[in-house]
């Protein structure tokens, strides 16, 4: 059963003429007769009485007819469902973020994001880099935002923002007024630092081994509020990237001297997925309230 033999016999029951109801459906007359008695045979039953030049719904006819319109509606109600859902800006976004940007970059985005468009549902999952791409590649989250460049063919990425990395001193330091400073300047200072997993400690060693710097780390944690406290309380220095700094007044933030000294946050999607309106409204509005810096 086809459902242009649906509308077909509709056509007929509803103009109760044959040649009418090919008119109205834009087909020939000989092969909208020809689908109507497929139909018939499928159906094992008549469907019309044909009397002369009219035609009349038989009592199956009766019956079946309710159903036939029951199912194009159906139909209809489907397709439209699929345009409205195509061409609205709505449905679920699940966004994937790295601990040392979540709590800093993503409120004020979210919420001009929801303003914006209330008809987009958000979900906020904040996990380590090789979690999220494992979770991408899984289809369990649409978009991640962490620090690029990442390894992997399989994924798309566009840059963000580019922000400068910053030496937190306590605020009676020596080297707290400094304009910049230099990380060989730290040389004996104890550090205080992200622990594995989190990908800024790879940035912040990465620093070290330029000044040829190898630290001594007194304390580690998961977040940058447990490490700048520390900072402020004189235990050791730290290095911070700049979206770090309004958040935590205890401390002192230098500019440290190295042009390599810098992160670039980005977003990450998995190359080849078909991503809605939504998706694609969400990261226009982080590239829109976040202008890549040099």
């Amino acid at each position: 059963m086809e459902l242009h033999q649906l509308r077909y016999f509709c056509a007929v029951a509803e103009t109760g003429s044959f040649s009418r109801a090919a008119e109205q459906s834009h087909v020939s007359q000989p092969s909208l007769s020809q689908q109507i008695m497929k139909l018939e045979d499928e159906l094992g039953a008549r469907l019309f009485d044909r009397l002369g030049r009219s035609v009349r719904l038989t009592d199956v006819g009766k019956t079946f007819l309710p159903r036939a319109r029951s199912v194009l509606r159906e139909l209809e109600v489907a397709k439209g469902d699929v345009v409205e859902r195509k061409d609205s800006i709505g449905g679920l976004v699940t966004v994937g973020v790295i601990p040392t940007v979540a709590p800093y970059f993503l409120p004020s985005r979210l919420t001009s994001f929801s303003r914006k468009f209330p008809q987009a549902l958000l979900s906020v999952m904040e996990e380590i880099t090789p979690v999220l791409l494992d979770r991408l590649r899984a289809g369990a989250i649409d978009v991640a935002i962490l620090a690029l460049p990442i390894r992997g063919h399989e994924f798309e990425t566009a840059p963000l923002l580019t922000e400068r990395l910053f030496a937190a001193l306590p605020k009676n330091h020596k080297l707290a007024r400094r304009r910049s400073l230099a990380l060989k300047d730290l040389r004996s200072e104890p550090f205080l630092l992200l622990r594995d997993g989190h990908c800024f400690r790879d940035t912040a060693v990465a620093a070290c081994d330029r000044a040829r710097l190898h630290p001594q780390i007194v304390f580690e944690s998961g977040q940058f509020s447990s490490l700048l406290s520390m900072v402020g309380a004189g235990m050791g220095i730290s290095i911070v990237p700049e979206m770090v700094i309004e958040k935590n007044p205890p401390c002192r933030y230098v500019p440290i001297a190295d042009e390599q000294a810098a992160r670039t946050i980005g977003t990450v999607v998995l190359r080849g997925r078909s991503l809605s309106r939504a998706h694609h409204a969400f990261l226009s509005h982080l590239r829109a309230q976040s202008p890549v810096r040099p």
